[in-house]
């Protein structure tokens, strides 16, 4: 980078980090000239430096701002020169009308962050994602790692209704919720820019075979839906059904993201997955650099063949 370029990224980085540790309105931060930088080739390090110098910061750390603060900047900062953002309505509550499905949790931020980095595993691919929640790990691939199909599945239905808003909130189209193989959004080619996108009630205990095969994924995801051994059985059963029902096409690759808050779950999990057959292997860990993460959190992704 140019001298006099070096010297423009640093006054824009020194502008974020004053404003946001006074904790100015966003109105006065220098957007337009971060839109200006982002756009040359060091744009991507100078928004990981804005991160650390902001929410990162170890004034922040020590002293955190306001949740609705930080949501407000982040979501103002992850905006790329094309106008891309991902926008979500949240509970406050950490279980809400009696489940967790309303928040976003630390592993669907860790998923989102690995499939941003790594945007050639969904490109032009049908993604089936387990446990959407509130949807944050599905529009952020939908945005920026180009999916020919993605659909959102959940089975509570206060999560469900939430979900459709979120995607509608952020510009997507929805298509008609349907397991139908002859009307499933993955059937027929798609060819305009913005994924088919489908929310389906999805409970891992009743589905069918027949009803997951009509789906036809090419990759199947998940976040942070191994909480407890129940919810670890259920998964394991679901994924030994895709895999039986997906035989006559080629191997979908499955990627499980979760924080290990049980040793003893995550060893139930990968023995049951031994127990039926199903391969899988750790995903290197990637840096943590484009989200708040809770401190001190493990947290892992494991990339199954089914």
């Amino acid at each position: 980078m140019a001298p006099e370029e070096t010297a423009e990224a640093e006054s824009v980085l020194q502008s974020f980090e004053r404003r946001f540790l006074a904790a100015r309105t966003l109105r006065s931060f220098p957007w337009q000239s971060l839109e200006e930088k982002l756009r040359d080739s060091s744009g991507p390090e100078l928004l990981l430096n804005i991160l650390q110098k902001t929410v990162k910061h170890p004034l922040c750390v020590k002293h955190p701002p306001s949740v609705k603060y930080v949501r407000c900047f982040l979501s103002e900062l992850i905006r790329k020169p094309s106008g891309d953002s991902v926008t979500l309505s949240e509970s406050t509550a950490i279980v809400s009308h009696g489940t967790t499905g309303l928040v976003t949790w630390d592993a669907a931020l860790y998923l989102a962050e690995w499939a941003i980095e790594n945007p050639a595993t969904f490109a032009h691919r049908t993604v089936l994602e387990l446990g959407s929640g509130a949807g944050l790990t599905g529009l952020a691939i939908c945005k920026t790692c180009c999916p020919s199909t993605y659909v959102f599945s959940d089975c509570h239905s206060c999560v469900l209704e939430q979900l459709r808003g979120n995607i509608l909130l952020n510009g997507l189209s929805l298509e008609p919720d349907t397991t139908d193989p002859e009307r499933h959004p993955g059937h027929n080619a798609h060819d305009t820019e913005s994924p088919r996108v489908t929310v389906a009630q999805l409970d891992w205990d009743v589905v069918t075979a027949p009803e997951l095969a009509a789906f036809r994924p090419d990759v199947i995801i998940a976040a942070d839906v191994l909480y407890c051994p129940e919810t670890v059985m259920s998964l394991v059963r679901v994924l030994q059904r895709l895999s039986a029902c997906l035989k006559d096409q080629q191997a979908p690759e499955a990627y499980i993201a979760f924080t290990v808050r049980s040793p003893e779950t995550c060893w139930l999990f990968t023995n049951e997955l031994g127990q039926t057959g199903i391969p899988w292997e750790a995903v290197p860990h990637h840096n943590q650099k484009l989200f708040p993460y809770e401190e001190h959190l493990d947290m892992a992704i494991l990339k199954l063949i089914l």
